[in-house]
């Protein structure tokens, strides 16, 4: 299972070179503030022109047209997690887009309310999606900076131990880190002038599962 991160577009999906996989795993942020509507139906229609087998997509905190349920059936291309699971080819897989502010897309700024929603989060999964980082993994847009990520997040995945986390939101991180039982994926590939410079990171799942055997 060859699977392709990304994240992060912000309406510049179409400037991305898609590696081949068998898995493309997008974890929000596709549109800019939702401000253009139409932009919903044209990423949808870019998911559908990729070749990978399955695709994945949890909304960030500029997809408000998605606190909508109504509007959701325009992804149609996508399986579209939003604090939810589905398993493909044994895998399991959970996502979700809440993050840690106060007046974005699926913004829970109370500790406890994030708490309860990572507390969804079953324990048997082997890859979890988040549009936030996980506090202190990451999670900083730059050295100076603090840190941006949720911990609630962070005591979250060290209950559920997943092979693989994929999360966006904070630019800066960009990049892979990892501790014995996750492999931490930040996939955010607009870079400080707003464009999509940074490739996708590939991962090899099989190999993972290998390293981060449980």
């Amino acid at each position: 299972m060859r699977i392709v991160c990304i994240s992060d577009t912000h309406e510049f999906h179409r400037d991305v070179e898609v590696p081949d996989g068998d898995l493309l795993i997008h974890a929000g942020d596709f549109t800019y503030f939702s401000k253009r509507p139409s932009m919903l139906f044209d990423f949808d229609d870019w998911l559908g022109s990729l070749q990978h087998e399955h695709k994945v997509v949890v909304p960030g905190n500029h997809e408000f047209l998605l606190e909508d349920p109504r509007h959701r059936p325009a992804i149609t291309n996508a399986t579209l997690l939003i604090d939810a699971g589905i398993e493909i080819e044994d895998i399991r897989i959970w996502g979700s887009p809440v993050t840690p502010l106060y007046g974005g897309a699926f913004g829970m700024s109370s500790g406890s309310d994030r708490k309860r929603t990572w507390a969804k989060i079953p324990d048997a999964i082997d890859i979890l999606i988040t549009h936030t980082p996980p506090f202190g993994v990451l999670d900083r847009e730059g050295d100076g900076d603090g840190h941006q990520g949720c911990l609630a997040l962070m005591e979250a995945v060290l209950r559920v131990r997943p092979r693989l986390h994929v999360f966006g939101h904070i630019h800066g991180g960009y990049g892979t880190k990892h501790n014995e039982h996750t492999l931490f994926v930040n996939a955010a590939l607009s870079d400080e002038l707003g464009g999509v410079e940074r490739p996708p990171i590939v991962v090899d799942f099989d190999a993972l599962r290998k390293s981060f055997d449980r």
